[in-house]
């Protein structure tokens, strides 16, 4: 798997959607200071994380994976950390209760600083400037002395990472659970700058957290994130959204896990609701067909956002819990087990999905949007996602 890898040659490949850092010479200095650094999570966890995965896998737990659309400076607080850790304790148990299998339970916490954009740029007025790549990157305001992105911001994101590891793991140990975290391996760079070593074993892992994903705009043949990510003993996820196709798929299970490792990899279904059923069926054959030991897993947040007629996007919640019945419909009708569910949601009272038991509105969403990029669901939409999961693992 690591022939020819280090965790320098993903430089040689496709790098889509990352920042263009204006000092060359600072970001060379951050990435070896960053290098020194203690690492954030430990072989030992992401090796047990994959453990917990082929269990998924087989049929024998079920993955909860939940948290920030993007983790912001602003926002970092202890109470914040704390609601968001009683809420995924809170669906692990109603999930574990209705299905009697064990919940392997991720926080998109302590590394979901970086966000993929639509676009490069952003205008407002007669003024453009670079686009808000997350807090990892630049600031939110728009003025230029914000948006220019800043590599020093990679040591503020690894503080606030390590202090929030901190207090999970105490709230974890308090309550005798066991939580993993996990965030898209976007930014180059800062995931580069903590790939640690075994020194016993020459097994390379990135440190940054237990579990890292491929989003759906950089996982491709060719792409410089399958390069970093194929050398690295991690769990991985790869996000399927709708223009991946069977061949694509199976060349990027060929090279990430061409030794068929269980609990490797999980494939994360972000499709839409109106997309779902034409989509999704041809990847689920294919990979069953290939042999590659996979999980499926729901994301059904990234392919049913929209925008309000006020401007703020939002995602209605109706469109979300039809996606994860489709999903659970069609896996089962081809087969497939469905293991897994990956949702952005916040411990916070945010009105920023539509709909729900709380019937937020459009006009609604003005009260309590906070989120930096993508809209999350609060604790009463989570609460009632977990229960139509719950009713779906029971069927």
């Amino acid at each position: 798997m690591t022939e020819h890898w280090s965790p320098h040659s993903w430089q040689a490949y496709e790098a889509l959607q990352q920042p263009d850092y204006p000092d060359g010479a600072a970001l060379a200095a951050a990435e070896a200071e960053l290098a020194s650094y203690p690492p954030l999570a430990s072989l030992a966890e992401a090796e047990a994380l994959k453990g917990r995965i082929a269990q998924a896998q087989a049929g024998r737990a079920f993955f909860l994976q939940g948290g920030d659309c993007a983790e912001s400076f602003a926002e970092f607080s202890p109470a914040n950390i704390d609601a968001s850790f009683r809420l995924i304790m809170a669906m692990s148990e109603r999930l574990g209760r209705a299905s009697g299998l064990p919940i392997v339970k991720s926080a998109r916490m302590a590394g979901q600083f970086a966000k993929p954009r639509s676009t490069l740029s952003e205008t407002k007025q007669d003024q453009t400037l670079p686009a808000y790549r997350g807090d990892i990157v630049n600031g939110i305001a728009f003025d230029p002395a914000s948006r220019a992105p800043d590599p020093a911001r990679m040591f503020r994101a690894y503080a606030q990472a390590y202090a929030t590891l901190s207090r999970l793991r105490a709230l974890a140990e308090a309550e005798g659970a066991e939580l993993y975290t996990c965030h898209e391996a976007l930014l180059l760079p800062y995931e580069q700058s903590l790939v640690r070593t075994d020194p016993e074993s020459g097994r390379s892992w990135g440190s940054s957290a237990p579990f890292l994903w491929i989003g759906d705009r950089t996982r491709f043949p060719g792409s410089a994130h399958v390069e970093l990510a194929r050398g690295l003993v991690n769990p991985l996820g790869i996000k399927c959204g709708p223009s991946l196709g069977p061949d694509m798929l199976l060349q990027l299970l060929d090279s990430l896990n061409p030794q068929r490792e269980p609990g490797r990899i999980t494939l994360i279904s972000r499709m839409g609701a109106g997309t779902v059923e034409a989509a999704l069926p041809p990847l689920l054959r294919a990979v069953r067909s290939s042999g590659h030991p996979v999980l499926w897993s729901c994301d059904p947040m990234h392919g049913n956002t929209v925008k309000a007629a006020s401007g703020y996007k939002t995602r209605p919640f109706q469109r979300i819990l039809d996606e994860v019945r489709s999903f659970f419909a069609i896996t089962r009708a081809e087969g497939v087990s469905p293991g897994g569910i990956h949702i952005e949601m916040t411990g916070q009272d945010v009105t920023e999905c539509t709909g729900g038991a709380a019937e937020v509105t459009e006009q609604d969403l003005a009260d309590r949007y906070h989120t930096h990029c993508d809209p999350r669901l609060n604790p009463a939409q989570a609460m009632e996602l977990a229960e139509l999961v719950a009713d779906l693992l029971k069927a």
